[in-house]
């Protein structure tokens, strides 16, 4: 019962809830394109950074090393983003 309260479990269980999340709530035809796509990536770059700080171990890391890697997933998501909202709609 120990394992239950650790945080990573808690973590890694939070991560399969998202990953359902945007594997069958956002996929499905629910939502307009634009609103799945934003929604797919901000809950990936949430995802990514419980990785970094939970499984990379960097949640105890020097304040400028954290910021370096929490903001990598935020501009990687941005570019795509920006890019994706730039291009015409090919149909």
């Amino acid at each position: 019962m120990s394992m239950l309260r650790e945080r990573v479990t808690m973590v890694w269980l939070g991560l399969m809830l998202l990953t359902c999340m945007t594997t069958w709530g956002l996929s499905q035809d629910l939502f307009s394109a634009p609103v799945a796509v934003i929604g797919i990536f901000l809950i990936a770059a949430v995802k990514v950074r419980y990785v970094i700080l939970d499984f990379m171990e960097l949640r105890g890391a020097p304040i400028p090393v954290r910021i370096a890697f929490e903001a990598w997933p935020v501009g990687v998501a941005a570019v795509i983003l920006g890019f994706w909202f730039a291009t015409p709609a090919v149909m």
